[in-house]
């Protein structure tokens, strides 16, 4: 049971969008898969929300990198796979994450646009509305396959998109295979909703 297509949207800043986002990378390696990358905003889904100072602080740092990569998905697409990649290795595995406030991640999204080869320009919109709207619309694509009520990840498995799956550790090799497999048959399931449980541990990046 496989699927040739997937979607992924994604916040490069949430560490269990990343864990996910290895676990599709390690997939790559043992599956004939096509992965479209899209960004999505959990800046954009709280927006307007009564939130906890601390964590309505994080949803402000996290506009920067969401708008620098719906720039890049508007103008250089095939470049967001290793943006991706390169920005969130800092983030999670360097631990340059959990920033608080407008403008936090600056520093970061100028390293990886440059580790990436891509132009420092594309940083001018961390910090304005220049292309909020269309961040708002990658971002209502995922919300439009899976409803309101989630985050990031966004998964679309051929016809088929879900929320997570939620993972804290990376499977690799066949491993990751049979995740994968498993997981497209559940999409090929047109009643199959929701499995869930309480999460024991964190991100282990």
């Amino acid at each position: 049971m496989t699927t040739n297509t997937v979607s992924f949207w994604f916040d490069v800043t949430c560490p269990f969008c990343w864990q996910t986002s290895r676990w599709i990378k390690e997939v790559e390696k043992v599956r004939d898969i096509s992965v479209t990358w899209i960004p999505m905003s959990l800046s954009v889904l709280n927006d307007g929300r009564d939130l906890d100072p601390n964590y309505a602080a994080a949803m402000e740092a996290a506009w920067g990198p969401a708008r620098v990569f719906t720039k890049v998905a508007m103008e250089e697409p095939a470049k967001l796979d290793e943006l991706y990649t390169i920005m969130g290795t800092m983030i999670h595995a360097q631990k340059q994450g959990g920033k608080k406030g407008y403008g936090a991640y600056d520093e970061v999204i100028e390293a990886a646009l440059k580790e990436a080869g891509l132009s420092s320009t594309y940083a001018t919109v961390a910090n304005s509305d220049q292309v909020d709207e269309q961040l708002r619309a990658y971002h209502q694509s995922a919300m439009d396959e899976v409803g309101d009520d989630v985050g990031t990840p966004v998964i679309k498995l051929g016809d088929t998109a879900f929320f997570g799956p939620v993972i804290t550790r990376v499977p690799t090799g066949e491993e990751a295979g049979e995740l994968f497999d498993a997981a497209v048959r559940l999409a090929q399931y047109p009643y199959f909703f929701e499995i869930k449980r309480s999460r024991t541990e964190g991100p282990q990046v």
